[in-house]
Order: structure tokens, then sequence, then C-alpha cells
């Protein structure tokens, strides 16, 4: 991998940030800016797209190709940008409404498709550009500006949505872990296919706080599973705590405690294609459990892009027109000729005759 000596400085644009003070949109483009740094890409290869949303500023922030879209379109706008330029490396930038709600058929077709590019999915269970009404992931009975009396409807959970729609890649961080954000960021973008990153992120005006429980650093420990593949899944101050099956059900259990020892604790596989661990995984929240962090899901999986190429250059390894010439001179043509004639023929006689090759 060739060394272009990139900081995250150079992927900084000179456009002045309009984000709230202490929102965790910050930490977020903090770590995207470092990861590109590290990734040993051409500078003029990334692009970030975005639908509408305070995350989808997110290219007027960043010195690289951007396309600030429309309301839940950026997936679909993304896969074309890749699909006609494979060389670039492209990221969509996008929010909990933005992409599940008015965008959630173009999202779930991304995914269904596996085009090789990276979704960093800003999840603050809000609507914080249209100042506070529920969304898509707001949790039941949350009350809200569009919600006075609590919502009465149960919230998507993304990994669902991305596993529903078999999906190759999934993996979940939070905005505050600046460190961890970077590293999964890291392993989604050397994925090969749709790989989706959902940032618990917080909103400090309009749901600040949503995510305190499990980022609060005091509890980090206790509270999220840091996953890694092929390692024992424990958690706790002294990873004394790990998960098993019990009975086909995912289970908390204290290592030396009746019984159970670290060889009873399940090890992490993001690489099998059963998506049974990876489900139970996700859906895995407080108290009973920990939150699931890092990388869920890593599968391989045939690449939409890659496809399409390997399409167009085999049908023209095969083709028996090579060009626009030979297509219109090809199957029933007709030549139209002037009558021979030399006798003057008034405008509205005048005939022509067709002659089929």
């Amino acid at each position: 991998m060739a060394d272009f000596n990139y900081t995250a400085k150079d992927f900084k644009s000179e456009n002045e940030v309009r984000w709230c003070p202490g929102c965790g949109d910050y930490a977020i483009m903090n770590s995207v800016q470092r990861t590109m740094a590290e990734m040993g890409i051409p500078h003029e290869k990334f692009a970030v797209i975005s639908g509408i949303g305070c995350s989808s500023r997110f290219p007027y922030y960043m010195s690289t190709f951007g396309f600030h879209t429309i309301h839940g379109r950026a997936t679909a706008i993304a896969s074309g940008v890749k699909t006609a330029n494979p060389d670039l490396n492209v990221w969509v930038i996008t929010g909990d409404g933005d992409s599940l709600a008015i965008g959630g058929n173009h999202f779930i077709h991304l995914v269904r498709r596996n085009i090789n590019l990276n979704l960093i999915l800003f999840n603050n269970k809000i609507y914080g550009l249209t100042k506070g009404q529920y969304s898509p992931t707001s949790d039941r009975g949350v009350i809200t500006k569009t919600s006075p009396f609590g919502t009465v409807e149960d919230p998507f959970v993304p990994g669902q949505l991305v596993l529903g729609a078999s999906g190759t890649f999934f993996a979940r961080a939070v905005d505050s872990n600046v460190k961890h954000t970077q590293q999964v960021l890291k392993e989604a973008a050397q994925h090969e296919g749709t790989s989706v990153v959902e940032v618990l992120q917080n909103c400090v005006i309009f749901n600040d706080g949503i995510h305190e429980q499990i980022a609060d650093p005091k509890f980090r420990n206790e509270r999220q599973l840091f996953l890694e593949h092929g390692k024992p899944m424990v958690f706790g101050n002294e990873n004394e705590k790990g998960l098993v099956f019990d009975k086909g059900k995912m289970k908390v259990v204290t290592i030396g405690e009746d019984g159970y020892t670290l060889d009873d604790v399940l090890v992490h596989d993001a690489k099998t294609a059963d998506p049974t661990l990876h489900l139970a995984l996700i859906n895995m929240c407080l108290p009973d459990f920990p939150v699931a962090m890092g990388v869920v899901r890593s599968v391989e999986a045939p690449v939409y892009d890659q496809e399409v190429v390997r399409q167009i250059e085999e049908v023209q390894a095969t083709r028996k027109i090579s060009k626009v010439d030979e297509l219109l001179r090809s199957g029933n043509t007709w030549e139209v000729n002037e009558p021979t004639s030399s006798d003057p023929i008034p405008f509205f006689q005048k005939k022509c005759t067709l002659q089929q090759d």
C-alpha cells in the first residue's frame, strides 16, 4: 500500500463547521478524517455523499469530493456514483430519519445489492435539523414535539434491517469513543461490499443524553461488550462476565460461578454466514444485557459494482458488434434512393424506392 503521508488535517475543509457546540457529529467527523488519512488511498479517490439532516452537512466540512443530495436519496445517488466510478472510495453519511424513514426503501436495497461503499448511520433517535420530532428509531413512549403524549409505536433497530436485507457488514460504535469508532471504520473501509456502521450519536439540543447509560465512561466496561472476531465475548471491569447460549437463548453468566468457565463463553464469529448469533448480539440491550459494540457481522458475498464491471468486460470480449455504426447497420436495414428518372417531378409526386440489404 502506498504511503501518502496524510494526516486528518488533509481531510478538513476550510468551511466553518456549523453544528451545535457539543454535538456528537464533531467526534464522528474526527474519526472519519483520521480513518481516511490512514487508508493509503489517494486523496482524490474519496467521495462523501449525504442526504438531509444535521449529519448531512458532512460533505461541506470534508476536503474530498462530495455531494449534498436530497432527503432520503443519498444511498441511491451513492449507488450510482460507485457503480459508474468503481475506483472511488465512497462514504455515505446519513441519519436515522434520513435513511430509515423517507430513505428506507433505498437503504434496504443498497444493503441487498451489496455495493462496495461505506455507510455511517448517525443514530440520535430524533429529528434534530427539524427541531425535535420523533424518528424511526425513537423509543416507544418517548415524548417529543410530534408525540406530546408519547409515541405508540416500536422503533426500527438498524442492525435488524441490515440482516433482513442480507447485509454483509454491520458494526456499532459510540460517538464519544473516537479511538474505537476509528477502529470500526477502518474495518468497514476494508470490507468488500456494503458496510453499515451505526454510530450512537448525541443531540445536545433535542435529545441530550439519549445514549448516556451506554456511553458513560464510568459504566463502559459493564454496559458495553466490545466484540473481536475469534475472541470470547466477555465484559465487565475484570472481564468476569460472559455470554453463553442456554436452551437456544443468549444468557449472561459470571465466570467462575455456577460451574461456568471461560471455555463455556461464546466466541465471536463475525465471518459466519449464519446470522443467528449476529441477530442475538444486535438485539441485546440494557439492563439485562450489555450493548454489543464493534463489528457484529463481516461476511463475503458477490459485490454489485464489481459484478457489473465483470459482466461488461465479458460482453465486450465476446460481442460481434464493437461500435455504434456497426449496430446501426446490423439487422434489417433499408437504403433510400432518389428516382433515377431525369424528368422533373413535382415535389408532391416525388417518390422514393426502398431496397432491402
